[in-house]
């Protein structure tokens, strides 16, 4: 559903909305920017909070992640 309604926006950005947008509208072309920006902002929070966890993970809890994957591996060279 769209819905009007009314922003202020730069004219050098207009400007670079008006010369990207092609066959489509200016304001198909705005949603469509919109929501890239959105999607690489969420994509962003998500990195950011992956790099936190793993910040987070202790010395030990990595030691032993190691040690499985070793294990693993030594399993799937013997089959």
């Amino acid at each position: 559903m769209r819905k009007a309604k009314t922003f202020t926006v730069e004219e050098s950005v207009l400007t670079l909305v008006e010369r990207t947008k092609g066959d489509r509208s200016t304001s198909e072309r705005v949603n469509e920017l919109l929501k890239l920006a959105l999607e690489v902002e969420k994509r962003n929070e998500l990195e950011h909070e992956a790099a936190l966890f793993y910040a987070a993970v202790k010395q030990d809890d990595r030691r032993e992640e190691r040690a499985f994957e070793k294990a693993s591996l030594r399993s799937f060279e013997r089959d």
